[in-house]
């Protein structure tokens, strides 16, 4: 594993057991699929890059906004959907036909692929990539190169 991504994952599972709070980015107290990311910033590049505005659960799935994929393009290195590594960035679409609006880092790549999320109901937690979880991905990103 590269430094890059073994530091992602490292401070992904620091933040294991963070309950769900909606728009809170907090390891300990809480946070939600973006607080994680905006939390594993912080530890692995520094002061994170723009102010998050307020969001709704719904991601902006009425107007059909991908807000969360823009800011996404922004701030971190789009990949190949099949160029797997830990560390790696996860978008995700729950539905067919609504806006890209969950987050996760790849933690182990392969036969037992899992990913680290802020999940409603479950905190952040470690889960299998599974093949349900697998369909739903719509983009891979990695942190800047910078972020080692």
């Amino acid at each position: 594993m590269r430094a890059r991504g073994t530091a992602v994952v490292a401070a992904a599972r620091g933040w294991i057991g963070t309950p769900y709070v909606h728009q809170a980015a907090r390891k300990g107290a809480g946070c939600d699929c973006l607080g994680l990311l905006r939390g594993i910033w912080r530890e692995v590049v520094g002061e994170e890059p723009e102010a998050i505005p307020s969001y709704s659960m719904d991601w902006s799935e009425p107007q059909g906004d991908e807000r969360l994929w823009r800011a996404a393009l922004r701030h971190l290195s789009p990949k190949v959907l099949i160029d797997e590594a830990p560390g790696d960035v996860l978008l995700f679409r729950m539905r067919s036909g609504s806006v890209a609006k969950h987050l996760g880092v790849a933690a182990e790549v392969g036969a037992q692929a899992s990913f680290i999320h802020g999940y409603s109901g479950h905190g952040v937690t470690e889960s299998p990539l599974s093949l349900p979880w697998r369909r739903r991905i719509v983009a891979r990103f990695e942190f800047p190169a910078e972020a080692i």
